[in-house]
């Protein structure tokens, strides 16, 4: 997979963690889980590595985990932000 095709994290520090963890992902999706294998601990430890720089750089933009797993679609908050 070529650099262009990689999104970055939303904090330039947690960058080279997502290439670690989506590199990671790519190759156990195509390789195993693609072929019948279900057991998804290959990139357990990049993906908390990972997980653990994207609530520090949350924390350091003010973003609370809450906001995000919230449900909008469908609500008065929704309805809000499209108006």
């Amino acid at each position: 997979m070529d650099q262009a095709a990689h999104m970055n994290s939303i904090s330039k520090a947690c960058n080279e963690f997502k290439k670690q963890y989506d590199s990671c992902f790519h190759v156990w999706f195509s390789e195993k889980f693609l072929e019948g294998d279900k057991n998804d601990s290959t990139c357990s430890q990049l993906l908390e590595v990972y997980q653990q720089c994207l609530k520090e750089a949350m924390k350091q933009q003010q973003i609370e985990l809450k906001e995000i797993e919230e449900n909008h679609l469908g609500t008065e908050k929704e309805k809000k932000h499209s108006s």
